[in-house]
């Protein structure tokens, strides 16, 4: 089966990004380091296919991205996130994002949504199909 999360090839380019984080992503990564929303854990420039994100709780797979001004320059860039985006939700994972200006001046903001969605029941699998059977046999 192959690797999905953080393949030994994406290893140095993880490194780079951590090492070279937007100032933004910084302020963000400080209030979720060491399980302060949530008591979850999250993890950062985590990759997921030929993908790296910026934060990833792996507990109840969510990604959340910071995306700066270069996100917004052209549609080109806007349809390679929104692509990328849908990939990484194919694989049952939840999604959420966020603007540098929203980070800087809603943290509250950004901190309740991210509290929401940590406490929000997980989405079903896309790729589950049918009921699970249950063990218990008919009286």
């Amino acid at each position: 089966m192959t690797q999905i999360f953080n393949q030994t090839k994406l290893k140095k380019l993880r490194k780079i990004l951590r090492n070279k984080a937007t100032s933004s992503e910084n302020v963000l990564w400080q209030k979720l380091r060491k399980r302060q929303v949530g008591g979850l854990r999250f993890r950062r420039q985590v990759s997921i296919g030929k993908y790296t994100v910026d934060f990833y709780c792996p507990e109840i797979n969510l990604v959340i991205e910071v995306d700066g001004n270069t996100h917004f320059i052209s549609h080109q860039i806007e349809e390679k996130d929104l692509l990328r985006q849908k990939t990484i939700e194919n694989l049952g994972i939840k999604f959420l994002r966020f603007t540098s200006t929203d980070v800087y001046n809603n943290m509250n903001n950004v901190l309740n949504e991210i509290y929401l969605e940590c406490n929000s029941p997980p989405p079903d699998p896309p790729f589950v199909r049918g009921r699970k059977r249950s063990n218990k046999s008919p009286s």
